[in-house]
């Protein structure tokens, strides 16, 4: 490990300044404002460093060691120093500006104490970055930047959100109200990935906002406090019309429309700069965003279903995206995957659209195979074009883009043979656009003007160069550059003649050094010709690797080709610079293509994902979400029967309007509820996306919203206990669910004392049977729940409507060694036990403790460790803790209780000697005994 340590430590780049200069760089340095969030980093040319706070924390985050630190000046001025290389630097912007949401970064360059600053970037502005962040990797998501204007009112909250997205040149507004857990702001910043959010100074002190302070932190959210006077609206509609493309009376009449989304869009452009860039004029499109437009999914959900990839992730098939993305296309589909799963639809049509040609590519093996070969020489467009409109492109961009044009003709091919069932959508959603955007007006007129341009000859060679033939002044000079090689090599020829040396293995011409093009000779040929070489040459310099000399007339042609050679470069700059401008004319064509192309690798991703595992997918039916119900048989969990290890038991999931509309799911630890759940809402918002599901048969009726309250994880870093996180996540589900939701919940109510979570627990179903009614899966350990469905059964109508029904995960425990089988299949029917203390025995807790419990939990509540099988859905419901008995159950018992109570009350005692009384006492307490036979109430009062 030392031995390690050492060569990292001898790659690290030498801090290298003098008295003067590290003088001059303090003085600076103290000039600069104190910022917590912001990582300043300085280029010195061949390696970066950073100082004082930001050395260490650069130094214990990624070389994870302050040895590596250094000291600028001594004394009390000494400042700490790390340095940088090129390749950390790297690392640390990708992980300051895509990973982490905490920091800003800031370049600088100069020297001595004249530093100004040329490069800044924050996780939701990325662009000044770019050319760093992605020179070795793909660009995985684009980040956006919200901006929200709070007002509150005795309703509730009115939102006003802006957002911009700088990579795809989106701006964006959107208002609505919010309830105090601000679980629709939450959904907006979910769907719309965002990074980075404005709010007013000072925002974040009242109550109200420190609650959506808590939703910014959840969904890893970066917060940017700007003035109030920020927030403004005058000049919006002018400065947007400079910004959006087409004229201005759309613009005026969208932003008419709201009452404070205006503002804050007027806080992003300011931030953003937006105007400062005049490659943005023209270049954007306004749009108004629409929360009902998509399923709602909050944090919370998005981590319950896995959803996205996280860096504890044992592979990638552990997350949902990990799992679907199997594109071709270098970016542009997996960005669009990124959006889908944020975004899953609503509309029954544009879902069965999707699934249609989901449908033809799973039907029709070669035309999947064909287009998926094809698509993978496709370059990342979006990118290509943002370059281009941001001028940063050069030659090698249009040549990307060319290349990637020519193979859309195959793309198009391989959709006209397709004659299947969906042939007439295929080619008006796919051939025809297609067939519009590469005819000779579109496409084609930019595949001509590069094979005319480009000197496509040279890209074997991998340069880009204009070619001759394109400009007369270029071919001239073209022309006069290879008549003087031609004269060059002449004279290398006449002069290894001369001085009797064999051409190129002795008597080398080199070009392009120092000194422009010179002879060069070994050290060992240079004592032959030593005479000629001092009378008829200039000598330049000797070295190791020869002796390097000229004459008048290299020097001279030399001096010529050199000049030739400038003025070439300069007049392909020019034409390199004109094919530029005239390429990005046809933005607009590759931004279509670049949305059909990234649709298709998306839906072809999922058609391969449905076709390729062991136990194939299958088409869902989608019905709207006020018809039908949810009906997944044979229902799996796509990541989980994706593990190696997995064996994956099928289970039914069948929430039906009227009867089992409301579930209640018991059974052991590690039986199989959390994971029977959570498939539920991942084959549902699979569904939504346009994918086929893991199911033998699956009917969805459409939801709204999938709202989950899964796992306990501690948030003290924010003051929040797990209890406390669960209710407040809980009460996100309260607030914001409706009858067309999905609502599913694991282990509510058990952070706290058992009565206090049982009532709890109790209160949340109630009110989610009779007042959301919304289909939900509730997994519990509280097996006193299940008596809701027998409630279900009582002339209560309301519950009646929804309909509560009790399913368990089957186990079975061996009379004769005790031991726990899991048998992982959901079955009709409550469970009244846990069997935590097998699950115990499991995990090699010591016998005697295993004793303790099984003595303890006897005493609690009268537990039997005999045989029990949980497929027999006859025992008794509710023999845990306090027990519940059913309301009939009681009522006729203490009926029943009073009548004995009243019968001795009657007795003449008086008149009666003991022996009497004891016989009379015994017939009622006989009576009493017999009747308790069937009623649990009676038996426990006994």
């Amino acid at each position: 490990m030392a031995e390690n340590f050492d060569d990292f430590n001898n790659k690290l780049p030498e801090l290298k300044l003098d008295s003067k200069q590290a003088q001059g760089f303090l003085s600076f340095f103290k000039t600069l404002p104190n910022d917590p969030r912001a990582v300043r980093v300085f280029d010195r040319r061949d390696y970066y460093t950073a100082h004082g706070e930001n050395a260490t924390f650069i130094a214990k985050t990624y070389y994870h060691t302050t040895t590596v630190m250094r000291q600028l000046g001594s004394g009390s001025n000494s400042l700490s120093s790390v340095s940088v290389s090129r390749n950390m630097f790297e690392t640390v912007a990708r992980d300051l500006l895509l990973e982490r949401t905490d920091h800003t970064l800031e370049l600088y360059e100069g020297s001595g104490s004249n530093w100004r600053l040329v490069k800044s970037g924050t996780p939701g502005n990325i662009g000044s970055f770019e050319d760093v962040l992605f020179a070795n990797s793909e660009m995985q998501d684009s980040p956006v930047v919200v901006a929200l204007s709070l007002n509150f009112r005795e309703n509730g909250c009115t939102i006003g959100l802006g957002f911009v997205d700088l990579t795809k040149r989106v701006l964006g507004m959107a208002e609505f109200l919010d309830d105090s857990h601000f679980t629709n702001v939450e959904s907006a910043l979910v769907a719309l990935g965002c990074k980075e959010c404005l709010l007013p100074l000072d925002s974040g002190k009242s109550v109200e906002n420190r609650m959506l302070c808590d939703v910014l932190t959840k969904c890893g959210v970066m917060l940017t406090e700007k003035k109030k006077s920020e927030f403004k609206t005058r000049d919006l509609v002018q400065d947007l019309g400079r910004l959006v493309k087409g004229p201005i009376e759309p613009v005026r009449d969208l932003v008419s429309g709201f009452e404070f989304a205006p503002g804050a869009l007027g806080a992003l452009l300011s931030y953003a700069e937006l105007l400062a860039d005049e490659s943005n004029y023209e270049n954007y499109t306004l749009r108004k965003y629409n929360l009902d437009s998509y399923m709602r999914l909050d944090s919370a959900a998005m981590r319950a279903l896995n959803i996205m990839e996280s860096k504890t992730d044992a592979n990638k098939n552990f997350s949902l995206f990990g799992l679907m993305n199997r594109t071709c296309t270098a970016g542009m589909g997996k960005r669009l995957l990124h959006i889908w799963l944020k975004q899953p639809l609503v509309d029954v049509k544009e879902i069965n659209s999707r699934l249609d040609v989901v449908q033809a590519f799973v039907a029709d093996t070669v035309l999947r195979q064909d287009l998926r070969q094809h698509l993978k020489r496709i370059s990342d467009i979006e990118r290509l074009i943002h370059n281009l409109k941001k001028r940063r492109a050069g030659l090698q961009h249009i040549v990307k883009l060319y290349q990637s044009s020519i193979r859309l003709p195959f793309i198009k091919s391989a959709l006209e043979r397709y004659d299947g069932q969906f042939s007439s959508m295929m080619r008006s959603r796919y051939l025809e656009p297609l067939e519009l955007w590469t005819n000779d007006e579109h496409l084609n007129k930019f595949i001509g003007l590069v094979e005319v341009s480009v000197d496509l000859d040279q890209l074997e060679n991998r340069e880009y160069m204009i070619s001759p033939s394109y400009d007369s002044t270029l071919a001239n000079l073209k022309e006069q550059q290879e008549s003087l090689e031609n004269q060059i090599h002449n004279l290398h020829r006449k002069t290894a003649d001369d001085l009797d040396l064999p051409i190129d293995k002795a008597l080398k011409l080199d070009k392009g050094t120092q000194f422009g093009h010179v002879f060069r000779i070994t050290k060992k040929e240079e004592p032959k010709i030593r005479k000629k070489l001092n009378t008829q040459f200039i000598v330049l310099e000797t070295r190791k690797d020869g002796v390097k000399f000229t004459n008048t007339k290299l020097k001279k042609l030399g001096d010529q080709y050199q000049q030739i050679l400038e003025e070439y470069k300069s007049c392909q700059k020019t034409l390199v610079d004109k094919v530029v401008q005239t390429a990005t004319t046809f933005s607009e064509v590759f931004e279509s293509i670049a949305e059909i192309i990234s649709e298709l690798d998306v839906l072809l991703s999922f058609a391969d994902l449905a076709s390729s595992c062991p136990t194939p997918y299958t088409r869902p039916d989608i019905t709207p979400s006020d018809e039908g119900d949810i009906i997944l048989e044979g229902c799996r969990h796509p990541c989980v029967e994706a593990q190696d290890w997995v064996n994956f038991i099928p289970n039914d999931c069948k929430l039906v309007r009227g009867k089992t509309w409301f579930q209640i799911i018991t059974g052991p630890n590690m039986g199989g509820k959390s994971t029977f759940i959570r498939q539920v809402g991942v084959n549902i918002l699979m569904a939504q996306v346009g994918c086929f599901v893991p199911c033998d048969k699956a009917s969805i009726s459409v939801r709204d919203c999938i709202f989950a309250r899964v796992g306990a994880g501690d948030c003290q870093l924010r003051g929040v206990s797990t209890f406390m996180q669960e209710m407040l996540e809980t009460a996100s589900i309260l607030k914001g669910a409706t009858d067309k939701s999905l609502v599913i919940i694991d282990e509510l109510g058990r952070g706290t004392s058992t009565y206090d979570g049982f009532g709890l627990a109790w209160a949340i179903c109630e009110h989610i049977v009779e007042v959301i009614k919304a289909p939900t899966l509730f997994a519990t350990h509280f097996h006193e729940l299940t008596a809701l469905a027998l409630e279900n059964d009582s002339n209560e109508l309301q519950k009646q409507i929804v309909g509560v029904a009790n399913y368990h995960v089957s186990a079975h425990i061996d009379s004769s060694t005790r031991k726990l089988t899991m048998l992982y299949k959901v079955e009709p029917g409550a469970c009244d036990q846990s069997f935590g203390i097998h699950v115990a025995e499991f995990a090699n807790f010591p016998e005697s403790v295993v004793t303790l419990a099984r003595e303890k939990a006897a005493e609690l509540e009268d537990f039997s460790p005999s045989a029990t099988s949980l497929t027999d859905t006859t025992q008794e419901v509710g023999s845990k803790r306090k027990r519940v008995f059913e309301p009939d159950d009681m009522s006729q018992g203490a009926a029943r209780a009073r009548q004995f109570l009243e019968a001795f009350v009657a007795l003449p005692l008086e008149t009666m000697d003991k022996t009497q009384a004891l016989q009379e006492v015994k017939k009622l307490t006989d009576t009493l005994e017999k009747d308790a036979e069937n009623c649990h109430w009676l038996q426990k009062l006994l």
